[in-house]
């Protein structure tokens, strides 16, 4: 390669062997209601569109069933992720919980599945940010002679937020507090000037009051607003994000890594703070929506279609105003779709690397940025940049997610009480009723999930078949007895066995070796791999013990893959003791296929070829590279 390849090659993939460690992110902390803010770019950030789309479900109902909404985000939302953050104080979230409580291949497709979700989730989010940035440009009355195209405009935006990526984006805590802080205000204004337009104009109320108690009863009410609730459900977006986000908040002295008290606290603090706050919102916004704007208005390709709240700004507090509120809605709606962009290529290279499932470059922010901004231009062609469009595709994310954390936290809390218990499994029913509604009603979410699903799952099938000869051990520590009887090999050649593990036949073994493979006398180790969880992929280290079994001496270990674990434990004695060692196996008898898709998926089968292969890929040279005898 040229000077130029190199150093290209060493910016795109930046950051690739950091994220290859266990050991997790050192991030720079603050104060939670700070963090807070950088979670609420996404959170708050939907009051721009939440109030239009909640009238377009429910119409005059829709303050009636945003009160609904306000409900389950206080009493069902807001518990279920305080017991996340409790599991999860490393940020790693629902989904990482759900992959401790179903350990195995059962577990891996439970995550990769909800990877898709989370990928609807956070790419609609990239993607309806985006046009309703783009909305709130094109109707801005300075902007509109200019005759601007959304679908233009929505591009640009992606592309401008894929280049911040490329460049280096790193957490701009100060930024988000202060478009938070500004946007929030400016809603405050707004939502005060309706209101006072309101209390000026008592009639508005006295109509609404007459349409919802002659057409409708207390009970009708009350279960049409929860029938609509899943149309309404964009406003528990920032849940997920709240937790992703728990390493930025600052803990107490005396917090430790394995017991972050403090940060947990304060984590609860900064989710039942944001949930008052955009419930205050949501409320106010959706009343003064309801019931000043014309029903007509809302429809698509009108001034107040996605841009409900900035219209009120233009229409009460003047165009300088409003175009002040659209430049801030503006600022908050991109740098959402930098939060989501963040949190997915956070969660592209905690999962799918270490599973195998991607190639190791896919730990680079850099490439993910570059295919997930090509992904954003797909969908918003699919759905021509329309905010109405992609509602229910958002919709459908966000309630997997939450439905997923609900269940984690009641499988989790099954043996803590029978009250609670029934808390959670209410909560889960709910969120569960809620997400099937949502996909029947509003099926393209679950589209573009399936596709998301089937992406990942095909990509990680062949990634996995791909990467299965790799070496994947990092590290083989040795302790003091297995170095001992290293030690103990005085001889030119170091001769190992393969062993079965769970049977004493060390004896039957050494004659039928020697036998067969006409070994000349001397001194012998015996090498016994026991099977750890064949779904991962990677160890980190690999723990060698040494055990005397009578007379005779055994290396053993446990490893998800048994010819990895031999070929990185041949390597290690090699430098080890600069002997070239040489182990001994036996055939396996039976199907090469099958034997092949055993070791891609249970970690044993072929284990002398792929033992060589593996070896031969990871020492080029023959000379040195450890010797494999079969038989």
């Amino acid at each position: 390669m040229t000077e130029l390849d190199r150093r290209f090659k060493k910016w795109l993939f930046e950051g690739m062997k950091e994220a290859s460690r266990k050991s997790p992110r050192q991030h720079v902390q603050d104060a939670w209601y700070k963090v807070m803010c950088l979670t609420g770019v996404d959170y708050f950030s939907s009051l721009s569109y939440q109030a239009g789309i909640a009238y377009l479900a429910a119409g005059l109902l829709s303050p009636v069933a945003t009160l609904f909404l306000v409900f389950v985000t206080l009493f069902g939302a807001v518990p279920i992720y305080s017991r996340v953050a409790e599991a999860s104080p490393h940020g790693q979230g629902s989904i990482a919980m759900l992959e401790s409580l179903l350990p195995g291949w059962k577990g891996k497709l439970v995550v990769l599945t909800l990877l898709g979700f989370a990928a609807t989730d956070f790419v609609i989010t990239i993607t309806l940010s985006a046009a309703d940035a783009a909305q709130h440009i094109v109707e801005n009355p300075y902007a509109r002679p200019l005759m601007l195209d959304r679908m233009s405009i929505t591009l640009l935006l992606i592309t401008l937020l894929g280049a911040i990526f490329l460049a280096g984006f790193r957490e701009a805590i100060w930024l988000a507090v202060g478009l938070v802080v500004t946007y929030l205000s400016l809603n405050a204004v707004v939502i005060y000037a309706g209101a006072r337009y309101i209390a000026e104009n008592p009639e508005l109320v006295s109509n609404w009051q007459r349409w919802l108690t002659q057409t409708h009863s207390v009970w009708a009410v009350l279960g049409l607003s929860a029938l609509l609730f899943p149309k309404l459900a964009l406003g528990l977006s920032g849940f997920e994000t709240g937790v992703a986000v728990m390493p930025l908040i600052e803990g107490d002295p005396a917090d430790t890594p394995e017991a972050p008290a403090g940060r947990i606290r304060k984590t609860k603090y900064l989710l039942s703070t944001a949930a008052v706050i955009m419930s205050v919102f949501l409320l106010g916004s959706s009343f003064v929506c309801a019931l000043i704007i014309p029903a007509e208005l809302f429809a698509e390709g009108q001034p107040a279609n996605g841009r409900a709240i900035a219209f009120l700004a233009h229409k009460f507090l003047g165009e300088n105003f409003g175009t002040v509120y659209d430049i801030s809605t503006i600022a908050i709606l991109w740098f959402a779709g930098a939060s989501a962009m963040a949190g997915l290529l956070s969660l592209v290279p905690r999962y799918l690397p270490r599973y195998g499932m991607a190639p190791d470059w896919a730990r680079a922010a850099r490439p993910n940025a570059i295919f997930l901004t090509v992904v954003a231009y797909v969908v918003t062609l699919i759905f021509r940049a329309s905010v109405d469009a992609q509602a229910g595709a958002y919709a459908t994310g966000v309630l997997v997610l939450i439905t997923s954390a609900s269940l984690a936290v009641l499988l989790a809390s099954w043996q803590q009480g029978w009250w609670q218990r029934i808390a959670f499994m209410l909560v889960t029913l709910a969120f569960s009723y809620t997400t099937l509604a949502n996909c029947i009603e509003r099926p393209e979410g679950l589209h573009i999930a399936s596709f998301f699903i089937a992406a990942i799952i095909v990509v990680s099938l062949i990634s996995r078949a791909w990467r299965s000869t790799e070496l994947r051990i990092k590290h083989v520590a040795l302790d003091d007895t297995a170095r001992q009887f290293l030690a103990e090999c005085r001889g030119e050649t170091l001769r190992l066995i393969g062993h079965p593990p769970g049977h004493d036949d060390y004896a039957r073994m050494e004659k039928e070796a020697r036998r067969i493979h006409n070994m000349p006398e001397g001194e012998i180790l015996f090498l016994e791999v026991h099977l750890g969880d064949p779904s991962e992929f990677t160890d980190e280290v690999l723990e060698v013990s040494g055990i005397r079994k009578g007379e005779f001496r055994v290396l053993t270990c446990t490893s998800p893959a048994v010819p990895n674990a031999l070929a990185a434990l041949l390597l290690t004695v090699r430098d080890s003791t600069g002997k070239i060692p040489h182990l001994y196996l036996s055939w396996t008898e039976g199907n090469i296929f099958k034997y092949i898709l055993r070791f891609l998926f249970l970690g044993v089968g072929e284990t002398a070829p792929m033992t060589r292969e593996v070896l031969r890929q990871a020492e080029p040279d023959p000379s040195r590279r450890p010797r494999v005898h079969v038989a």
